[in-house]
């Protein structure tokens, strides 16, 4: 585990966290879901009592697992008792304080795919976030507004949202960025739970006052879709039986495949691309090629298309340009199999850019060579001012994708 991955604060404080489920509990499902996902530390919050239904309810602890001590897979799992919402909100804000990676809260009647978790917790930015589904809402399904990939209203028993497109699924998760400020929203709805002024809360909306809370302090939060996975929270057997048994009715690496193909990029990029790439992505995750070799053999076809390109003649021209399409179809496959095998790296970022800047001027040079070659008009002047002009907007572009991350980040640290 690194220092960056995320610490996760499981709430199991409600009695449907010891319900019975696949030969375990929903707590030790979630737990051991949380095992395969860059987590390095769970905090568990109890009632302290059998009643709770959470770790309380187990004399020595976790099951199976000691807490406070190392476990095998390198993970900690760290039990903390509370008597209350106030005290569960001061739980979360005191691991926020001494956290210097990521915290995740997670309410322990979570069901959920594995995917549907790892669409938050494992995205390589590690972003403030909240897992968003559609349908009704509900007391465990509180209503949200998104627009543009983001939160922009969250609902409870206390707040209402107007024009509600969304629903909350009791995933959250607050980047290195804005810890400081989370565990200020903590303690102030702490404050407020113990005076009693937030109306009729329960116990069980820990992550919805929190959601609320961070949105209303005007810190981004990205709704993370879940398509056609699932993660819901339950209060009785029946729906834990039933939310596990539609679990099992979705193609879980289908779903994954499905989400690292982009939609929208473009017209010809959405239909002539990633409407047959994801084979492409699957055969390159069976043979275990990693984006970067993906990414090298796109330059390779590059240079194969100039080299017919420059040949000028229009059989070549013709083989160039199928060699040139494979090319950047490959392009596209090096990110979606990084999606899909989550194989993130700041070198690939920096590889899959300069590649394709390479790709743009051997692609032009090969086809300057192939004009010059089939005619007596010399156009290599305006090649060179082509690859010039590329090369001029793709610095501006570069310094006004950096200019907006640098007022984001300022904004977010106000």
């Amino acid at each position: 585990m690194r220092e960056t991955d995320t610490v996760a604060v499981v709430l199991a404080t409600s009695p449907a966290a010891g319900l019975p489920c696949a030969g375990g509990t929903l707590l030790e499902r979630l737990t051991a879901q949380l095992v395969t996902l860059p987590v390095r530390e769970v905090h568990v919050v109890t009632r302290g009592d059998a009643s709770s239904g959470g770790y309380g309810a187990w004399p020595d602890g976790p099951p199976g697992r000691a807490p406070g001590l190392p476990t095998v897979d390198g993970m900690r799992h760290l039990a903390a008792t509370s008597d209350g919402l106030a005290e569960d909100l001061r739980v979360v804000a005191k691991v926020a304080r001494a956290a210097t990676s990521p915290v995740a809260v997670l309410a322990a009647d979570v069901v959920a795919h594995t995917e549907a978790l790892a669409g938050l917790l494992e995205h390589p930015s590690r972003p403030t976030g909240a897992v968003v589904g559609n349908g009704d809402p509900s007391p465990l399904r509180p209503p949200v507004r998104t627009e543009w990939g983001r939160v922009v209203s969250a609902g409870n028993s206390f707040h209402e949202v107007e024009w509600p497109n969304g629903t909350f699924r009791g995933v959250l998760q607050v980047g290195e960025a804005h810890l400081a400020g989370f565990a200020d929203v903590a303690e102030e709805l702490a404050d407020l739970a113990q005076r009693r002024r937030l109306g009729r809360v329960s116990d069980a909306e820990v992550t919805d006052l929190l959601l609320t809370g961070l949105v209303r302090a005007g810190v981004p939060v990205h709704a993370v879709p879940l398509r056609s996975l699932h993660c819901s929270r339950v209060a009785g057997q029946a729906a834990a039986e039933e939310a596990v048994a539609e679990l099992a009715r979705v193609d879980e690496p289908e779903a994954r495949l499905d989400a690292a193909i982009k939609t929208g990029d473009g017209l010809f990029a959405t239909f002539c691309v990633s409407s047959w790439s994801r084979h492409v992505v699957r055969l390159a995750a069976r043979l275990n090629l990693t984006p970067n070799a993906v990414t090298g053999v796109s330059v390779g076809m590059a240079a194969i298309a100039a080299i017919w390109f420059s040949d000028g003649h229009r059989p070549a021209m013709l083989v160039g340009a199928a060699a040139l399409y494979l090319s950047f179809v490959l392009d596209c496959v090096d990110g979606q199999l990084a999606r899909y095998t989550r194989a993130f790296s700041q070198l690939g970022g920096w590889l899959d850019a300069m590649c394709d800047r390479l790709k743009e001027y051997v692609v032009y040079a090969g086809l300057a060579a192939g004009a010059a070659a089939a005619g007596p008009h010399d156009v290599w002047p305006l090649a060179v001012a082509t690859m010039l002009l590329q090369t001029i907007r793709h610095m501006v572009d570069f310094s006004y994708a950096g200019q907006v991350a640098e007022a984001r980040a300022a904004a977010a640290a106000t």
